[in-house]
């Protein structure tokens, strides 16, 4: 009997409280996904989703950017080691705030994917649901793409969108958001690594 063939690893990448990061972990334990998740990283000691991994069986590390100051390579070097000693094949982003450099993004190019909570090319950045009611958009939604050089520019692998509703608050939508955001993610992901 052959044993077998093994799952893509995948390594997320937090800076919160991972509810992502939980849809994709989560995900991955069923049968037939295409992925497993072999570790979680954070740049925040104090992420809530840390916990959250371990709890889920996951290793989780905190690579602390903080004491590299201005010098974003050292830090990312640090986080290319830790994802090669995991044995990562993917990173996925999950909510991590910090803009990457080229080392890192050339390092993993077409092997990194962010979720991003707008429906791109529109609104990328911050504070999207916000700008999508000052906008009059009739919807909103989120969006997977490869990570590139530019902030929230990377090639389209997915999209999600729900209707924006008259009394909407940007809390209202970003929940409606964030439901379709667990639902897309792990399609996305689990869709790149069967290529």
């Amino acid at each position: 009997m052959t044993k077998p063939a093994a799952k893509p690893r995948v390594a997320i990448l937090i800076s919160g409280d991972g509810s992502n990061m939980v849809a994709l972990i989560e995900a991955s334990r069923a049968a037939d996904c295409p992925y497993e998740v072999v570790l979680v990283l954070s740049n925040n000691p104090d992420a809530g989703g840390l916990a959250k991994a371990a709890a889920l069986g996951v290793p989780a590390l905190v690579l602390d950017h903080r004491p590299h100051g201005k010098d974003r390579q050292a830090h990312e070097r640090l986080i290319d080691a830790a994802l090669r000693e995991a044995g990562a094949e993917y990173v996925a982003l999950a909510g991590y705030m910090r803009v990457l450099t080229p080392l890192l993004v050339e390092a993993w190019a077409g092997r990194m994917l962010n979720i991003h909570p707008a429906l791109l090319p529109k609104y990328p950045g911050l504070n999207t649901h916000q700008r999508a009611l000052d906008a009059g958009d009739a919807e909103a939604g989120c969006t997977v793409h490869l990570v590139t050089a530019g902030v929230d520019e990377g090639p389209i692998l997915g999209q999600a969108r729900v209707a924006v509703l008259p009394g909407d608050t940007a809390a209202t939508l970003a929940a409606r958001v964030k439901a379709e955001e667990h639902r897309l993610y792990p399609a996305a992901l689990a869709r790149l690594v069967a290529g």
